[in-house]
Order: structure tokens, then sequence, then C-alpha cells
């Protein structure tokens, strides 16, 4: 299904896309060493419910993984990158983490994810593939706007994971969002210019690129969920939602404070 959001709906958008940027910001405040996976889900859960929304993951039980999610948050860590369930797993300084959050207000869903560095120890291996999601998202969303093409944002994507030297794996990409977290179009992380659905002013779509660092192949963890690294190397996911407007695209994903 896709889905071309009203005026109304779209406002409700923004305000979900608020609120998944700012849990994700103050999560990462919070995020430090010493920080255990689990302290961060019982976090986000108890900021959905204070805000009165609702979570796309806990009950979440798709083909690809082994029953409900049973979490409010996924954290993937260094070589993990896709799905990361939560565990017992206090974090280390020099620790790649990712977290990726789906929440759903006033029956409008919005997803984003960031990767940092816990600590101090930052290295250069780390900092470079972050760098690279976060500059192929930006040329992805520099891309979209009425007229323009699903295969026009993957090109974009694509280029850039491609030029950094990164693998990419094409089973996992970006997706159509609005009443519901995961629709159509599926937006692949490379592709072809001009080819693809024609976007519209009210198309919600969730862009995210991620990279392994030396292999585009991934393994499914003992959790039936988490997705790594067939090589252990490290990984990152940089998302937003963005909405397609008359005049490009809108970012519906950034904390209240950095919003113009």
């Amino acid at each position: 299904m896709i889905e071309i959001l009203s005026p109304t709906e779209l406002a409700r958008a923004k305000d979900t896309g608020a609120l998944v940027a700012d849990i994700l910001h103050t999560l990462k405040s919070r995020s430090t060493v010493g920080t255990n996976l689990l302290d961060i889900d019982r976090w986000t859960k108890t900021m959905i419910a204070e805000a009165g929304a609702v979570s796309c993951y806990v009950d979440y039980a798709p083909s690809f993984g082994r029953g409900p999610f049973g979490h409010y948050i996924c954290t993937a860590v260094n070589d993990a990158v896709l799905h990361g369930r939560p565990y017992d797993y206090t974090l280390a300084d020099g620790d790649l983490l990712t977290l990726d959050l789906a929440v759903s207000k006033a029956g409008i869903a919005a997803d984003a994810a960031i990767s940092f560095i816990v600590g101090e120890a930052k290295s250069p291996e780390s900092v470079a593939i972050i760098s690279a999601t976060e500059r192929a998202l930006a040329a992805g969303i520099a891309a979209a706007g009425p007229g323009a093409r699903i295969g026009d944002i993957s090109h974009a994507i694509g280029t850039v994971l491609s030029e950094a030297g990164y693998p990419i794996n094409t089973e996992f990409g970006g997706h159509g969002i609005g009443s519901t977290m995961h629709q159509d179009p599926h937006v692949s992380n490379t592709g072809r210019p001009g080819r693809g659905y024609k976007l519209r002013p009210g198309l919600l779509l969730a862009l995210e690129p991620w990279v392994m660092a030396d292999t585009a192949e991934l393994v499914v963890d003992a959790d039936g969920w988490t997705l790594r690294s067939a090589t252990g190397c490290r990984t990152a996911h940089s998302e937003h939602t963005i909405a397609i407007t008359d005049d490009g695209a809108e970012i519906l994903t950034l904390p209240k404070q950095a919003q113009p």
C-alpha cells in the first residue's frame, strides 16, 4: 500500500516525527560508558508512554523476525546493524551504538535512527562509517521531491556509499510510512535514477542508509532478530522520516530545537 497523507494527517506526522527525534536526542545524551542496553529500552518505554504514543516495535512480528520483538527500541552495537534486540550488555568506551526508533501517535508513525560512538575512544573507522551513512542520508533527502522517482533517491544514497568504499546490501532499505510503520514503496540503498514510483506531495518516506565496513552479507543473531555483519566488522545506520511537499522534502524527525 502506498499512502498519501492529507494536510491534517501531515500535521500529526510532524508531531510524531518530533517526538521520535526528541526521544533519540535524550537517549544519546544518556547513553554513556556503563549504560546497559536494557536501561535504554526502559527509558524509551517510559518516554513513549508519557507522550501518549504507542510503540511500533513491542508487538511487531514480521516474517523476518522470530516472534514479537518484545522491546521498545532497536539497540545495535558494533557489528550489529539492524533490528538489534536490547539485551543485558553494558556499553564500553569506543562502542559504536545505533538506536533505531519508531512510534505512532494520533494514528501516524515516524521512524528514525542514529549511530554514534560511546565515550572518548573514537576510532577513525567508526567515525568514517557513521559519516558515510549521514552523508548518504543527506544526499537521498536532497534527491527527493515532487516529480522525482524512488530510483533517484536510491541512486543518490548508493553513490555516496559506494564512493566511500562500502559494500551495499539490498535486502533491507527505506520504506513508505504513514498510518503503519512499513509500507510501500521500498527504497533500496542503491538504484538507477529515473526508475520506480513517482513521488507525490503527501507521501512519507523513511530513508535509511546503512552499511557494514567490509561486507554486504548479514547473519542473524541467536535472538532471531539482531542482524550482524558476517565478518564481525563495524556497521552504521542513519535514518530520517521525510514528507514530500510541493517544494521538495521536509525532514520530520528533527529534534524540536533543530527545526526551522
